[in-house]
């Protein structure tokens, strides 16, 4: 099972951090089979051989980037990779006018996220709208090739085909009680390492390169895909209201953050 994560941006196909998480299984008992990582970045015998392999996607074409080329490149991605759950970082929808909020949706007040998105058109602050009208574009693209948004948390765990789930890395990492890497612009060197570590140290997994910025983001925020890939409720927290439609608009959606394993995360498939 493999979920694709997606860091977006609009500016740089560069800037987009793209990783594909899959959790190898165990091998069948008396098989004499070893599973071992393909994937070579880290090291250590804590990672053992059921670590999470992080391959990351690297799209690096002139000019800023096109939604519906984007949702192309994705779902062809997750076609090939058989992938069902496809993470993604920015919004969804737009809020609804019964939500009782002003100017937010319903999981962006609960979570206290930096940019709201309010009624059709409207954000704040103002320099987040053409960021949010791309994602919403990436969103209806990708919905229009057969995905759907998540509609129910009722049971989180429960498979649905072909899955669209907004992911919000800030509150990724505060969820798992990992210090939040700081923004782009403001990081520096030794907060991405203190961060990868932190990670790795949580949640055990290995990467095909060392992760930039982008491409670390894409990882914490995918770690609650993979929780509903493998049926695991207690893996991820479901924030918000369902997404539906209103007067010709998407408004509302969840977001999902990964929740710290309560056991080695390298053994859920060995009960």
């Amino acid at each position: 099972m493999a979920v694709l994560s997606v860091d977006l941006a609009y500016s740089r196909w560069s800037n987009l951090g793209i990783v594909l998480l899959e959790r190898p299984r165990p091998p069948h008992p008396g098989l004499g089979l070893a599973l071992n990582p393909i994937l070579t970045t880290p090291s250590g015998p804590e990672l053992g051989n059921y670590s999470i392999r992080c391959e990351i996607v690297f799209w690096n074409d002139p000019g800023p980037v096109d939604a519906n080329i984007l949702a192309g490149r994705l779902n062809h991605l997750c076609g090939i990779r058989g992938v069902r759950v496809l993470m993604l970082d920015g919004p969804q929808a737009w809020k609804s006018s019964r939500n009782g909020l002003e100017h937010a949706r319903v999981s962006e007040r609960q979570l206290n996220t930096a940019a709201k998105t309010g009624l059709p058109g409207m954000v704040k602050p103002i320099t987040y709208r053409p960021f949010a009208e791309f994602c919403l574009d990436v969103y209806d693209a990708l919905c229009r090739r057969g995905w759907r948004r998540l509609e129910t948390c009722d049971q989180p765990g429960h498979p649905q085909e072909r899955v669209l789930v907004e992911s919000y890395p800030f509150a990724a990492w505060k969820s798992l009680g990992i210090k939040p890497l700081p923004s782009k612009r403001r990081a520096r060197v030794s907060d991405l390492a203190e961060a990868y570590h932190a990670l790795r140290t949580l949640i055990p997994f290995t990467t095909n390169r060392p992760p930039n910025h982008d491409q670390l983001q894409a990882i914490v925020g995918g770690m609650s895909g993979l929780a509903l890939e493998e049926h695991d409720a207690a893996g991820a927290r479901i924030v918000g209201n369902p997404p539906r439609r209103e007067e010709g608009h998407w408004r509302e959606g969840f977001i999902v953050l990964p929740m710290p394993p309560s056991r080695p995360i390298g053994m859920r498939w060995l009960h």
